[in-house]
């Protein structure tokens, strides 16, 4: 009986993966969407056939020797040393054929370098494990992580099906958004360890180093959204730190940037108001969910031995001030990231009043936005 209970758990593990797996069944890179990825995917198929067409002849000569310039045919051995003309021919051919590579392949690295005359500017910022746009001269900046969905199905004992997740671990809550037609420069650096900012369809990925400043750019010709990951090992949650591009119309995006002008006006104007308790308390919980569920867990218990309790935790029983510093600023030496950049007044509020009267805990207290704007 027990063996069939295995066999019957093992079938529905297989099935579950199945349903959740998906393998890459493609035998060429794709072509991508930008000029630059074009450009790469020319490059890559005349770099390729160069090779077919030496392995041909190269293979081919020595396939034919064995066959028809066997000992068994009668054919003896050629005896000779420190041949001048065997070695200037095995020297100067490959030769000019590495030369005949690296023209078009300088190129391409040239224009793909060339970030100059770009009509816009990103910096992008990596986090653990998030990323940071700013749009330079716009006054306008968010933070991009994975998206609520994901995150809750892919945390242990969910009981989510990932199948049933769009997109799942390769979506997030605010996508960049760019307008097609246009070149956009990013500026790519990292705010704690090294990770790297990489969409498959645009031709390239570039690493965001800490304390150093990379460079590259794209022009993407037809809107739609774009998918990629950080492609450098990070850390512990590196493989949920997906990156989503959305490309707008020309008109799109300046009704989309206007909107987040707007929305960052009306966020420092709610920073002035008190707010109910039990409102901060609904704001908290989804910005908890957003930002927090990962390291302290869904119902606060945390991970034993690895990130603290918020139930009963003595931050989020203690003194209040002790608990507004430790979510705005972090502890250094620790997984515990200061959110003071990444959270706005109202967020870190209200998230700061939900782990207080939340997750087991009845302190009875609150923060109002306007103490967080009054500590910046």
């Amino acid at each position: 009986m027990n063996k069939l209970k295995q066999l019957f758990a093992g079938g529905a593990a297989l099935t579950f993966m199945s349903s959740v797996a998906h393998a890459e069944y493609g035998l060429n890179m794709p072509v991508g969407v930008t000029e630059t990825s074009r450009q790469v995917y020319d490059l890559h198929m005349l770099i390729l056939w160069v090779c077919v067409a030496i392995g041909v002849v190269v293979f081919g000569a020595m396939i034919y020797s064995m066959i028809y310039h066997r000992k068994s045919r009668g054919y003896v051995a050629a005896q000779f040393h420190e041949s001048m003309t065997a070695e200037l021919v095995w020297t100067i051919i490959p030769f000019i054929i590495l030369i005949v590579m690296a023209i078009p392949a300088t190129k391409v690295l040239v224009d793909m370098h060339d970030a100059t005359e770009a009509d816009m500017t990103v910096k992008i910022t990596g986090y653990q494990w998030k990323w940071q746009y700013e749009y330079i001269g716009e006054d306008v900046s968010f933070f991009s992580k994975l998206d609520a969905k994901s995150n809750e199905a892919r945390m242990v004992g969910s009981d989510i099906d990932p199948a049933t997740v769009e997109n799942y671990l390769l979506n997030v809550d605010h996508p960049l958004v760019i307008p097609a037609g246009k070149k956009i420069r990013f500026l790519l650096t990292s705010a704690d360890v090294i990770h790297s900012w990489w969409i498959p369809d645009f031709g390239w990925k570039k690493d965001a180093i800490p304390g150093f400043i990379n460079e590259a750019w794209t022009v993407v010709d037809e809107p739609g959204v774009y998918r990629g990951q950080c492609a450098e090992l990070c850390g512990r949650d590196h493989g949920f730190m997906p990156i989503v591009v959305e490309v707008k119309s020309e008109a799109d995006y300046a009704a989309w940037l206007a909107a987040q002008k707007g929305a960052a006006a009306t966020a420092k104007l709610a920073a002035i108001e008190d707010l109910d308790p039990r409102e901060l308390k609904q704001k908290g919980k989804k910005v908890y969910r957003a930002n927090c569920v990962a390291c302290h867990q869904k119902k606060g218990e945390g991970i034993p031995g690895v990130f603290p309790a918020i139930t009963g935790g003595a931050i989020a029983t203690g003194d209040i001030n002790n608990h507004i510093n430790m979510v705005m600023n972090g502890k250094t030496g620790t997984a515990m990231a200061g959110f003071k950049d990444q959270l706005s007044d109202v967020e870190l509020a209200a998230v700061i009043t939900y782990q207080r009267n939340s997750l087991g805990n009845k302190v009875g207290d609150a923060v109002q936005p306007a103490a967080i704007a009054a500590l910046r």
